[in-house]
């Protein structure tokens, strides 16, 4: 996907915009490819607009005094980074770097502000979007606090598989990014793997994965220990 305006129709932050303000973005947004690896922004800098993923994958995280990384999430297709920042007018609060190839739509910053400053009817729209970014965070918040580390990540395995059980799929993150965002250590996912799998809930190898009990896994992630399965 390499059209800007066809990767932010794909977005739930501008899900609101009618089509003439689509008509509108399109004079300002731009395709924008990075390569895996590259560094897009670093925390600090000045925030270039918003960006939104049509193809690939980009980690957000911050670094600790201590030079420790803590992955904030990461965005694929349809998602969108630095929104936050571009908005309030605020510098990147975070690093973005990339994990695979990827194609971004890029809503300038300047540009945004001025649309937002002169088309009310456009700032009701993106509240929509808001709405439904801000209920994904929630989402994310209930995860970390309501859940133990054996729900939050029978939750994500159940989230990333594209074959819905059906087949086997590989992660899209290393599994010490995994852990990172799922705020847990790396030794406890992988004592968390070993279980699932020592229940017959998975099967694992490296970054590939398949869930063999798509339905008792849900029901771990809303909190039933595994070994009811073992």
């Amino acid at each position: 996907m390499n059209d800007a305006v066809e990767i932010i129709r794909n977005c739930g932050l501008f899900c609101g915009l009618t089509d003439a303000s689509f008509e509108k973005i399109k004079t300002i947004a731009r395709t924008v490819r990075f390569q895996r690896g590259q560094i897009i922004f670093r925390d600090g800098d000045p925030c270039p607009g918003i960006f939104v993923v049509g193809e690939g994958s980009v980690r957000i995280f911050k670094i600790a005094p201590n030079g420790k990384e803590h992955v904030l999430h990461f965005a694929g297709p349809g998602m969108t980074f630095a929104e936050v920042a571009a908005i309030g007018q605020f510098h990147c609060p975070a690093y973005a770097d990339v994990t695979e190839d990827t194609v971004c739509a890029l809503v300038p910053q300047s540009g945004f502000r001025r649309m937002v400053s002169e088309d009310h009817g456009f700032c009701i729209e993106m509240m929509t979007g808001m709405a439904r970014w801000v209920h994904s965070l929630v989402g994310l918040l209930e995860d970390l606090v309501l859940r133990d580390a054996t729900a939050r990540v029978a939750r994500h395995l159940i989230q990333s598989d594209p074959t819905s059980g059906r087949g086997e799929f590989v992660l899209p993150m290393r599994k010490r990014d995994l852990a990172s965002h799922l705020n847990l250590t790396s030794e406890t996912l992988s004592r968390t793997l070993r279980r699932l799998v020592d229940c017959g809930l998975i099967e694992t190898h490296e970054q590939h994965l398949r869930i063999r009990a798509p339905d008792k896994l849900r029901l771990v992630a809303e909190g039933l220990a595994p070994a009811e399965f073992a």
